[in-house]
């Protein structure tokens, strides 16, 4: 009987809660910081496209970039803190690999298969 319970409560585990990840390099950087970010498991991810606003004297002077690369990540909020501890310290190392990132909490998802798929949650134990 005890053995039937730990089982129940084994499946009823609370879900992991995801975070929209939200990434903003140099264009020419964004494929190195997308594969970076498949390093942790991310199954969904889409890069957009931007220009910075700078004022054109301002970009001049200081030789900076307007070619901006958003990347947009689903990521599982037990990740988050060694996501962003990892770029912030590509963002001090790597040449011209400057960027801001931040999280937006997700408050649902709908289909839970999406929910696994987005969470990278098999069927199998996953190895930690």
């Amino acid at each position: 009987m005890k053995e039937k319970i730990e089982k129940r409560q084994e499946n009823f585990k609370a879900p992991i809660k995801l975070e929209m990840l939200v990434t903003v390099v140099n264009r020419p950087k964004a494929d190195f910081f997308v594969d970076l970010l498949e390093q942790f498991g991310i199954n969904m991810q889409m890069v957009t496209y931007g220009e910075g606003t700078a004022s054109s004297e301002l970009i001049n002077s200081l030789g900076l970039s307007t070619q901006k690369a958003v990347i947009f990540s689903i990521v599982r909020s037990d990740k988050i803190n060694k996501i962003k501890e990892t770029l912030e310290e590509k963002f001090k190392t790597i040449r011209n690999g400057k960027g801001i990132s931040f999280t937006i909490p997700l408050s649902s998802v709908i289909g839970a298969s999406i929910y696994q798929f987005m969470c990278n949650q098999n069927k199998k134990k996953e190895a930690k």
